[in-house]
């Protein structure tokens, strides 16, 4: 069987959320397609239906290159190990190729109902209008199928004449290598999709800790970005976090006067709309645990992007 679509899941290795996982690879429609693990080192026994290939400790970005190389299908669905697939996620997201200047569909990481309530409160930071603002569509099935120019590889499925034609991932950066490869995309003249029924299931991180590495990371690489690649990464919604840490910092200098009133009433407006948010993430996902932290998630997530945001925007260069 020749496949149409090659399904590439990057790892370091074999984890519980994979095995979870292809059960909902094995009922995709769409096919015929096959699913390409890439773990560190050679795993021990057979996965049914599965290619696995070792790469050896490298990156996500040269995993993914490795697993494009080795495909045998036109068509690359990326996604994490720890997400998983609704059933029509090929069939929905495979609709739009039949566009021959289509070079990538994308579509929303919904965190699962059964994560912890750690995890869905992450994901609810995401997904509310102050956390996740104008990027919510990534977390959320919403919004209308339209053009975008950047999407995260956690969910990115393309064409692989495109993937080839602009050398795959820049392997030199980890996060960032799926922002700088849609904007390669772009340049060449490509359009990607963002489609709000091409949609996965993605675990968060379990802890307050992974959290916030996961947002100083993302922030860094697009300070970063925002200064060497500003067609898709400057753009004021990266950066309004740094000036609220700004103004949260400066605002503690002033003692009393107009400007001290101006500075109290801006953290009061700020304070409301954090316990407004997680009201509205409290009652939509009726729980009021998770509705309570999102409150503090919303602050810290806001205050760790905003100064990794000012540090990425002051690195030479980006290590992994």
């Amino acid at each position: 069987m020749i496949p149409r679509v090659s399904v590439i899941i990057p790892l370091k290795e074999i984890t519980r959320y994979l095995l979870e996982a292809l059960p909902y690879h094995e009922v995709l429609d769409g096919g015929p397609y096959e699913i390409l693990v890439l773990p560190d080192h050679e795993a021990s026994g057979d996965i049914r239906g599965v290619r696995l290939i070792a790469t050896g400790p490298v990156g996500p970005a040269e995993k993914r290159d490795v697993g494009a190389k080795q495909a045998g299908g036109g068509i690359l669905a990326f996604i994490d190990d720890d997400a998983y697939p609704r059933a029509d996620w090929l069939t929905n997201g495979l609709r739009h190729f039949d566009d021959p200047r289509v070079a990538a569909v994308g579509g929303p990481a919904v965190t699962p109902a059964t994560d912890s309530l750690l995890q869905r409160a992450s994901g609810a930071v995401y997904t509310s209008r102050l956390g996740g603002g104008p990027y919510a569509y990534r977390y959320l099935p919403i919004g209308p199928v339209r053009e975008i120019d950047d999407f995260p590889t956690v969910n990115l499925i393309v064409r692989k004449v495109a993937f080839e034609e602009v050398g795959g991932f820049d392997t030199h950066f980890w996060p960032g290598e799926d922002t700088k490869f849609c904007l390669d995309l772009v340049r060449k003249g490509w359009k990607i999709i963002y489609d709000p029924d091409v949609m996965v299931w993605h675990h968060r991180r379990a802890s307050l800790i992974g959290h916030v590495k996961q947002i100083w990371r993302y922030a860094v690489h697009r300070g970063h970005f925002a200064r060497r690649f500003p067609e898709t990464s400057r753009r004021i919604s990266y950066a309004l976090p740094s000036l609220l840490v700004a103004f949260l910092v400066a605002g503690g200098f002033l003692v009393d006067g107009p400007l001290h009133d101006l500075y109290a009433l801006g953290v009061t407006a700020y304070g409301g709309a954090l316990f407004l948010s997680g009201a509205h993430e409290g009652i939509r996902h009726r729980d009021v645990g998770l509705g309570l932290l999102v409150v503090p998630g919303i602050f810290l997530t806001h205050v760790v992007y905003g100064l990794g945001f000012a540090a990425g925007l002051l690195k030479p260069e980006l290590r992994r």
